[in-house]
């Protein structure tokens, strides 16, 4: 029985050129092939197909990589392997992992094949330390005790062993090399926070009892009542781990100096996975430390930040509190989470622009910037939430990163698909649902192609590539106050509005959610007709959510869009400024800024408004990202996400039928549906995509097992089934791709639409 939606799409006018969100090219290695020779791989002009190949023993040996890439070119459809270099007795800046490279690049040039090496600094951590021994992260941990009246106490403070996917298997972790007792304040605390006329520096009173890597001892006098309440001290010890520091003056210089070193191998680009400090677990903060990232290089730049004020004094305050300082408090948390952003940030872009230095402007640089694949406490400690501004060409995340973040990083970097690294049991699953969401999976291990049903689903899923030119339409923006969201001290702490932006995706209103920072970064714009946008994306309406701690630049750019096209919704007070000094917020917003309650408010009101302007709704994202099969470790979040069958629309107008629900290959699709008020009906399988412009024109088709279309005066009626994708090239005219496994005569049917017709073979299974 056919199944009938009718969609209708409104027509959004762009002033953007839509060919800043073409397809990004990468470097075209290839001697033996040409772009138009027979391949099962698509040319560098469109977005690639991406798999991580995680290098071992064996790829180290003589022609150790040649089975993998061998398998790679002809029985898949990648076009990009990004291999990890990740060893437990040899680093990125060894010679041999360099030939081994060098060796393996040149040998997947010779199969239609590029490699983006993975030439992070973090697997040349031994040689970065003994180059630049002062030069390592160092963990700050406070340790509280109750002083005793009659009796001293010992304080054993332990170092962290910490861990990542650099540390796997047999290589070390970032453990710590040695411990330092730094500083011992006594006090008297209340609930009120410590009273300040008791704070007193004792560092000098206590002995060191012992200091190693593995844990710093102190013993603590007894004290005398000291004021009202709890007599108190805090330890504050320091512990120096196997990782460059964050805020190290030789570390950019060193991480370019390891591109530089590959600068004559035949890659494609390199990538940088999962920036940071190093990784702090949920489970962390239940054992009774404050910790912080320090070292002395960030407590000097804290205090040109801030004016001269002592980092190593502030973190006691950002700690505990101090009675009657609660504005200095947050002004000190603001700075020093900012710092973290901004310091990582200036880090990957640094590293962005050293590999478009070295292999050229259309070098690729991958992967994702996030690690904590959620936007709580524990990525603000990893990044200080820099994902929208680490510099990427394509969108990339990672797991179960929100939806609402992959689309708005699309519009961030110009990007017309999305990527997400995934690996899971529900792979299949992730593979429709991330397709109907305007995304592709990043295969990890890229062995998971190896897979017929999969393999089938991709392969159809790629001929989206070849008409994706914008990415997914998301009408209503969530603006979050990203200094607000990372302030443990402030009123909103953990909060960037994913109730609000999962209870529209969940009704079909697409969301982009994006920090604030953006606005003072210059990324978020208002336009000559006062409509807000991101990129090439217009929206139809704005949240401002939680702007507590925000600067003058955000009142400013809301001040501009106060009489523009974009309806504007705020949620949450603004009382204090990023420094913590009492505002009146009467003035700040234009009086067209609808001030909601709470979430549950905004979603009525702004459904409401999209109903009265006619935005069609897309499929709801009736799905959930949550633990079920990722399984990380105290990962307790949950969002939206779409089915895996249904329609979305991308922001030039294309229309997007998915189908892979009963059928991990893909369902069959029969339906009906409306582009600028032509009708399109449709016989494919898995996929379906359609761009007409305004006169009901043919701009573009991807469909997965085509049978029929009817499409304004265009009408396809095959024989047999073909995967094909159709387009209007560069010169005006239509360009088309058959998809088989073999060689295929281009039936009459298609003839008649073009004559220009290439042909892409299909991957054959390697035998088990």
């Amino acid at each position: 029985m056919e199944n009938k939606l009718f969609v209708s799409i409104i027509f959004f006018l762009s002033f953007c050129v839509y060919d800043s969100y073409g397809q990004t090219k990468y470097p075209y290695l290839f001697e033996s092939t040409t772009q138009n020779e027979i391949s099962n791989k698509m040319s560098n002009q469109y977005m690639p197909v991406m798999g991580v190949w995680v290098w071992g023993k064996t790829e180290l040996l003589p022609d150790g990589y040649k089975e993998w890439i061998d398998k790679a070119s002809m029985h898949s459809p990648y076009n990009l392997l990004i291999p990890f270099l990740r060893f437990s007795d040899k680093e990125v800046v060894d010679n041999v992992i360099h030939d081994q490279i060098k060796s393996a690049a040149d040998y997947a040039v010779k199969k239609n094949l590029a490699l983006v090496a993975d030439l992070d600094i973090r697997s040349a951590r031994r040689s970065f330390k003994n180059k630049y021994p002062e030069e390592l992260q160092e963990m700050l941990r406070l340790k509280e005790v109750i002083l005793l009246k009659k009796d001293s106490i010992e304080v054993v403070v332990p170092s962290l062993d910490l861990n990542d996917h650099y540390t796997g298997g047999s290589i070390t972790h970032h453990i710590s090399l040695s411990g330092s007792l730094l500083r011992i304040y006594s006090y008297c605390s209340t609930a009120n926070g410590i009273e300040p006329e008791s704070l007193k520096d004792i560092t000098k009173q206590c002995k060191l009892v012992s200091s190693t890597k593995d844990s710093v001892i102190v013993r603590i006098p007894s004290c005398k009542t000291n004021g009202k309440g709890q007599n108190n001290a805090c330890v504050m010890v320091s512990f120096s781990h196997l990782y460059p520091d964050i805020f190290a003056p030789h570390l950019m210089e060193y991480q370019q100096a390891i591109i530089k070193k590959y600068a004559d191998v035949r890659l494609a680009g390199v990538c940088k996975d999962e920036w940071g400090f190093p990784p702090y677990y949920p489970r962390f903060y239940k054992q009774g430390f404050y910790d912080f990232w320090f070292s002395k290089y960030r407590a000097q730049a804290y205090s040109i930040k801030t004016g001269g004020r002592d980092l190593l004094t502030d973190c006691l305050l950002m700690a505990k509190g101090i009675n009657g300082k609660e504005s200095e408090r947050q002004m000190a948390v603001n700075c020093y989470m900012e710092m973290s952003r901004e310091r990582n940030s200036a880090l990957e872009n640094d590293f962005y622009n050293t590999v478009k230095d070295v292999f050229g402007p259309n070098a690729v640089v991958a992967v994702h910037s996030t690690w904590w694949p959620y936007p709580d406490r524990c990525e603000f400690n990893k990044n200080g939430l820099d994902w929208w501004s680490a510099k990427r060409d394509w969108a990339q995340t990672d797991e179960l990163a929100p939806f609402a973040v992959r689309t708005a990083l699309c519009k961030k970097w110009g990007s017309p698909v999305w990527y997400n690294m995934y690996y899971k049991e529900d792979l299949a699953t992730q593979v429709w649902s991330s397709a109907l969401a305007g995304g592709r999976i990043n295969y990890l291990p890229f062995q998971s192609l190896f897979n017929t049903d999969i393999l089938q689903a991709e392969s159809r899923i790629r001929l989206l590539n070849y008409i994706s030119k914008s990415p997914l339409d998301c009408p209503v923006a969530v603006i979050f106050g990203h200094a607000c969201a990372m302030n443990w001290a402030g009123p909103y702490y953990e909060d960037v509005g994913m109730e609000i932006v999962d209870s529209l995706w969940h009704e079909g209103y697409y969301v982009d959610l994006i920090p604030t920072s953006e606005i003072e970064n210059g990324s978020l714009c208002v336009n000559s007709d006062g409509s807000i946008s991101y990129g090439c994306q217009r929206y139809k309406a704005v949240v401002l959510y939680h702007p507590e701690f925000e600067k003058k630049s955000t009142a400013e750019f809301f001040t501009m869009a106060g009489k523009g096209n974009t309806a504007l919704f705020r949620i949450g007070y603004w009382t204090k400024d990023f420094y913590g000094t009492s505002i009146d917020s009467d003035d700040l917003f234009p009086k067209s800024m609808i001030d909601l309650s709470d979430s549950k408010n905004a979603f009525m009101e702004i459904t409401e408004l999209l109903k009265e302007r006619d935005v069609p709704v897309q499929t709801p994202a009736t799905g959930v990202l949550d633990n079920s099969y990722f399984k990380l470790r105290d990962f307790n979040h949950t969002s939206c996400s779409p089915p895996t069958t249904g329609f979305c629309r991308l922001i030039d107008g294309t229309v997007i039928q998915i189908a892979g629900t009963n059928n991990i290959g893909g369902d069959t699709i029969k339906s009906d549906f409306m582009v600028y008020g032509n009708n399109v009906s449709i016989n494919a399988i898995g996929v379906a995509a359609v761009r007409l412009d305004q006169e009901g024109k043919l701009q573009a088709l991807a469909a997965g097992g085509l049978k029929y279309l009817k499409a304004g005066k265009y009408e396809i009626n095959l024989d047999k089934r073909v995967d094909l994708a159709l387009w209007i090239d560069s010169k005006g005219e239509l360009q088309g791709i058959i998809q088989s496994d073999n060689e295929a005569i281009i039936p009459k049917e298609l003839l008649k639409i073009t004559s220009n017709w290439n042909f892409l073979n299909l991957p054959v299974l390697p035998k088990k």
